[in-house]
């Protein structure tokens, strides 16, 4: 019990995969910097889509990563979802309830190109025509197929260590690979240390809100929004605003090629880059613009996605030729 969170254990709801507990093992850190006595516990959640191995597309998309927590935090089971910013859908508005409380500070958020134990390939260039690389984001393949048509991209689904034993051949699947991609943000949160090809974000932009935790609490529990506002990163939070209103004015989804990235400069002007890109990156629409006056990031994240429609994004994105 703790004057600043009087009578009160901080229930909190996460995933159940490695990841996302070490992440929420962050969060709960972070939080007793501010309150050292918080008393915390740990919901774990094994979710639809964690149980599917198959295409979430097929599913319902990404969505259901915190469906499930979302429906514990409104009935009151929970006090507390930690949600990557990445899985929250962005066609469909938050439930009715709920708030985003507080954001933590992005780490990096680049992606990295891992290779077989043993491989001696160093960079996306090296592998040879036909080279076969796991990944499971329509985002990531598209702009793996922009740079290299002759690989082929094969869909993996699972925890990022199930999917370094896929790449190393001690866990069997159906096809030998060269390669896999995955986020540096969860290795290092993993504690995994391995050297691989690290993107520039020239050649793999991000997708929306990468490497971002959003903490979100019932919008009438007033001590939980209070706890959370200490861990607030207000940077963070107004890229991922900018970035989210570009997704959302796309329409966009789990399934739907679109890339953003928010950075702030030290004087505090921001810029935006959006991209979408048709499923074999032979077609995409670029954009980037700057806050030029300071202001709404929402304002920004409007003016990337109307440029991107303009150069023909929603037709990008459906397949439609044009």
């Amino acid at each position: 019990m703790t004057a600043e969170y009087p009578g009160r254990t901080l229930r909190v709801g996460t995933r159940s995969s490695p990841l996302a507990l070490a992440q929420t093992d962050m969060v709960i850190a972070a939080l007793r910097a501010h309150v050292p006595d918080l008393v915390a516990e740990v919901v774990p959640v094994t979710t639809e889509a964690d149980l599917w191995q198959g295409d979430l597309a097929q599913l319902g998309g990404k969505g259901l990563y915190t469906k499930q927590i979302d429906a514990m935090l409104q009935g009151g089971t929970v006090d507390l979802a930690v949600h990557c910013m990445k899985d929250v859908p962005g066609d469909v508005p938050l439930p009715r309830g709920p708030v985003f409380a507080a954001y933590m500070e992005r780490p990096d958020v680049r992606d990295v190109l891992l290779f077989p134990e043993g491989s001696e390939h160093r960079t996306l260039a090296d592998l040879p025509p036909g080279a076969i690389i796991l990944s499971s984001a329509v985002r990531r393949k598209a702009q793996i197929l922009r740079a290299r048509p002759d690989v082929k991209v094969v869909r993996v689904r699972g925890a990022v260590g199930s999917r370094l034993e896929k790449l190393d051949g001690t866990r069997k699947i159906d096809v030998h690979a060269d390669g896999t991609v995955l986020a540096m943000a969860g290795l290092a949160r993993l504690g995994i240390e391995r050297s691989g090809y690290v993107f520039g974000m020239d050649e793999m932009l991000p997708a929306v809100g990468a490497g971002v935790l959003g903490l979100e609490c019932r919008q009438e529990d007033r001590a939980t929004t209070a706890l959370l506002e200490k861990v607030n990163h207000p940077k963070t939070q107004r890229e991922v605003t900018a970035e989210r209103v570009l997704l959302h004015n796309l329409r966009g989804h789990c399934n739907s090629p679109i890339a953003a990235y928010c950075t702030t400069e030290p004087d505090g002007q921001m810029s935006l880059r959006g991209m979408v890109f048709d499923r074999e990156g032979s077609k995409f629409a670029n954009a980037m613009m700057w806050d030029e006056h300071r202001g709404d990031p929402a304002v920004l994240g409007a003016r990337v996605a109307a440029e991107l429609l303009r150069q023909g994004a929603r037709e990008i994105i459906a397949g439609i030729p044009h």
